[in-house]
């Protein structure tokens, strides 16, 4: 199929794609605020700078676009026929990336959570939120465990704190 748009009036619109505030990050936000958790967005501190950051959580969150970042076996990820080599080369670029952004995270002990864009349709969006709340609260309590520390106790026998029994009316 060949493209409808003139090169420039491609140019204009791939111009006006960015990374931040998207339409899936913005659904995920939602429903993280309405469900009570709290969160900061694109954290340059972060590694990565991961979309959504809960620090409390020690946790990273990317909302990964499928076709930006080559979500195999969806169908929203479908390679460009014009100037394929380009957006292979891309496209692997920054799966890469993600791969050593995810693997700086978790060497420093963040857990770092994935959704992808074809998640977040409205039959799969509250399934996926769910496991992402469960995936939260596990790593939360996993985090602030308590910790036991043994003590050695000392058995001693019990004081005798009454007199010896005597029969009654004695």
């Amino acid at each position: 199929m060949t493209d409808k748009m003139t090169p420039a009036q491609r140019h204009y619109c791939m111009s006006r794609i960015h990374g931040k505030g998207t339409k899936p990050e913005l659904k995920v936000r939602q429903w993280l605020w309405r469900h009570g958790y709290r969160y900061r967005l694109n954290v340059k501190s972060v590694p990565g700078k991961p979309d959504i950051v809960m620090r409390r959580y020690r946790t990273a969150i990317f909302v990964n676009g499928c076709f930006w970042h080559g979500h195999h076996g969806c169908d929203k990820f479908k390679i460009p026929q014009t100037n394929r080599e380009f957006w292979v080369n891309k496209i692997k670029r920054n799966q890469e990336r993600d791969q050593q952004n995810y693997q700086v995270l978790h060497d420093n002990g963040w857990q770092v959570i994935v959704i992808w864009e074809c998640q977040l349709t409205p039959k799969r969006i509250e399934e996926t939120m769910l496991r992402v709340e469960l995936m939260l609260n596990e790593h939360f309590l996993a985090l602030h465990q308590p910790k036991v520390v043994p003590y050695d106790v000392q058995e001693t026998p019990a004081a005798m704190a009454a007199e010896e029994a005597q029969p009654y009316g004695q």
